[in-house]
């Protein structure tokens, strides 16, 4: 898919905190794209819409957790 920047809407979580150190999410038809909240023009990551969907029922599910 040709990413075109300009065209997505760029959204942060609402638990991310003041200082910035977060993650924006843009979704498409067919993918899911990822950028550093600080550094909007840096690199993007594309993820399929069913890669995703997987990846957020892990985190839902506590997959990802780490032992404190």
């Amino acid at each position: 898919m040709t990413l075109q920047k300009n065209a997505l809407t760029w959204r942060k979580s609402t638990r991310s905190g003041a200082a910035g150190h977060c993650v924006e999410v843009a979704s498409a038809t067919a993918a899911v794209f990822v950028r550093d909240s600080k550094d909007i023009a840096g690199p993007v990551l594309e993820f399929g819409t069913r890669d995703w969907a997987e990846f957020l029922t892990g985190v839902r599910g506590g997959e990802f957790d780490h032992a404190r």
